[in-house]
């Protein structure tokens, strides 16, 4: 085999890795308890960035996205932020206060099945209009998340650009014993009018 040949049969799947990795899927570390007992502390996750650049985000998915406001504060190692995507353009979202669900348009979901377990779906009330191309997003770990309803002030009432989220969840890859794979749960939203998905 020439260098040439060696180059050729290193090269290409180096560009092929490359590739994947700058425009088909990410990697990202869990850096806080904000995603429990959905994501833990050091999880590693895949996502896929071909959302929502290719297909439309939809309500229930966990994206990752740049720090839209400075909600991490100078001193964070990442600029990226990991939560569940709650709220669509056009849609308000809501809560009344502990104990009370959240809604969604005036439907109230129920969102037992990825909140973590003891904790209120808010502990405080709110109610935001999420406005065209921006997304409203919570932690699944709803008492130790500084998300869309803690950041009301940040000058763009808490919501994040979709310009600025860098992917979808797809599976949490390492540690090898937290392997899964994390699709949303559709059933969540079901019955809330508005649109399903947004670019």
């Amino acid at each position: 085999m020439t260098l040439r040949d060696l180059l050729v049969w290193a090269g290409i799947p180096l560009v092929i890795v490359l590739f994947l990795r700058m425009f088909v899927i990410g990697v990202y570390e869990i850096p806080s308890e904000s995603m429990r007992d959905t994501l833990q502390v050091g999880d590693k996750v895949v996502t896929s960035r071909l959302a929502p650049r290719f297909f439309e985000l939809h309500r229930g998915d966990i994206i990752v996205f740049k720090d839209p406001a400075n909600w991490l504060g100078p001193s964070a190692k990442s600029q990226f932020l990991i939560k569940r995507l709650i709220g669509l353009p056009g849609d308000t979202v809501a809560c009344k206060g502990p104990g009370q669900p959240i809604t969604i348009n005036g439907k109230a979901i129920d969102d037992s099945s990825f909140i973590r377990p003891g904790v209120n779906p808010s502990d405080f009330a709110f109610s935001v209009k999420v406005t065209d191309g921006h997304v409203f997003v919570m932690g699944d770990n709803r008492s130790n998340s500084a998300d869309s309803r803690v950041h009301q002030e940040d000058g763009d009432n808490g919501l994040v650009p979709i310009s600025d989220v860098e992917g979808v969840a797809a599976a949490i890859y390492w540690p090898v014993g937290h392997w899964s794979g994390l699709g949303r749960n559709d059933a969540v939203f079901d019955g809330v009018s508005g649109v399903s998905g947004a670019k």
